[in-house]
């Protein structure tokens, strides 16, 4: 069908959409993406398999990404129209929790040559490979232009040698996306480049990390003598600080909300019904907690508005502006607002870690307000996004001493 974004083609693709989806979104799977990221590990079997298979041979979980490299090829349009038959259904998209859509794939796109763009853009967009970023080191996180990770030319390769720590997902990733050092000599924003690494090797070990929320997702990972080809630089020598600092710009992006689709979480006032005390007219009886939901309500709407108008703004820019990094604040705080505000309505119920007197939905909410901690961190903390709104949106001076 052709994709001009007309209304009867719109409405022509709204029926094809939930025909498919019907015929390949499991029921099983419904409303269940939290569960599915908490549980995601290196083999998913049974529905979930079979949904990314089925999804990624589509290409529907890059709807607007080019047919040539195996995306949907829609348009902003017919993309919106598919995620709200997703909504409608409580599907979600299960590839946008690893690191190769939302972050490696659109950077190879930003960066790549033709070659490595048909090299990795057609796995990432089936599904068939996970990638992870080499970014922070135990010296160098919020000052990542301090990185030690050598790599050096090595003829026909190059060698990596050094440590990265909070690897996302590094235990189960095929492919790496790492900044590292090429020339020591040159100032420290300079001499970086970007590398896509073969995970796969006996030169590259990984180890878990542990958080308070129980789960693992981080790792130290370690480069040994590890081989990178000469196809795996991307973007010029020495400049994979530009490189590094796009690929940020679409992970901020993914943490706004605009990343994900479908899965959505149960209304935090239908929570509170099931929960608190109710006043004549169904409302929650206690008016301060009650503003405090309403005010709650009022800001994600707001969000959501927002994250809505930076992308229309943002299509077909290159070179798009620091809003990221405004939403990445705002998203951070609707979310763990919403925790604290899920766990207070919840009340003794919301102090559960595991038992049998202790729903499933009880515990991945205690489970995702200790690891929703971390959102203010990841990605670039909370510190550093103001530091870039107070620099390039608002002009401020770069210290308090500046005239």
């Amino acid at each position: 069908m052709a994709d001009s974004g007309g209304d009867l083609e719109l409405e022509t693709f709204r029926g094809d959409a939930r025909a498919w989806l019907e015929a390949n979104f499991p029921p099983s799977l419904k409303g269940k993406a939290g569960l599915v990221m908490t549980e995601e590990s290196a083999s998913p079997t049974g529905d979930l398999a079979a949904w990314r298979k089925a999804i990624g041979a589509k290409g529907w979980a890059t709807p607007t990404w080019p047919a040539q490299y195996g995306g949907g090829g829609l348009s902003a349009k017919s993309a919106r129209v598919l995620q709200q038959e997703m909504d409608r259904v409580g599907a979600f998209n299960p590839l946008t929790f690893g690191m190769g859509i939302t972050m490696i794939g659109p950077t190879i796109m930003d960066y790549g040559t033709e070659e490595q763009k048909r090299q990795h853009i057609p796995p990432i967009v089936r599904g068939e490979v996970r990638w992870c970023v080499g970014y922070s080191e135990p010296g160098a996180g919020s000052d990542l232009a301090s990185l030690q990770t050598k790599c050096v030319d090595a003829g026909n390769q190059y060698v990596i040698n050094g440590q990265k720590v909070w690897t996302s997902g590094a235990q189960w990733s095929d492919w790496c996306g790492a900044l590292v050092r090429t020339d020591p000599t040159a100032p420290k924003h300079d001499g970086i480049s970007f590398m896509l690494v073969n995970m796969r090797q006996p030169g590259v070990e990984t180890r878990l990390i542990k958080l308070i929320s129980g789960d693992s997702p981080f790792c130290e990972t370690f480069f040994t003598d590890a081989r990178a080809e000469k196809d795996g630089l991307l973007g010029e020598l020495n400049k994979g600080w530009t490189v590094g600092k796009r690929l940020l710009q679409h992970e901020r992006a993914s943490q706004t909300g605009a990343g994900g689709w479908g899965g959505r979480q149960a209304p935090l006032q239908e929570i509170a019904k099931r929960y608190v005390e109710l006043d004549g007219e169904g409302r929650i009886a206690d008016p301060e907690l009650r503003t405090r939901v309403i005010r709650h309500l009022m800001d994600a709407k707001a969000h959501n508005l927002t994250v809505a108008r930076a992308m229309a703004e943002a299509k077909g820019n290159a070179n798009p502006g620091n809003a990221p990094s405004v939403l990445k604040n705002s998203a951070t705080v609707v979310a763990q607002t919403r925790a604290e505000l899920t766990l207070e309505i919840m009340g003794h119920q919301g102090l559960g870690w595991e038992g049998e007197g202790f729903a499933s939905a009880e515990v991945e909410s205690v489970r995702g307000w200790l690891s929703g901690k971390a959102m203010s961190i990841y990605g670039g903390s909370a510190e550093i996004q103001n530091n870039i709104i107070s620099k390039r949106i608002l002009g401020l001076p770069d210290n308090a001493n500046s005239t």
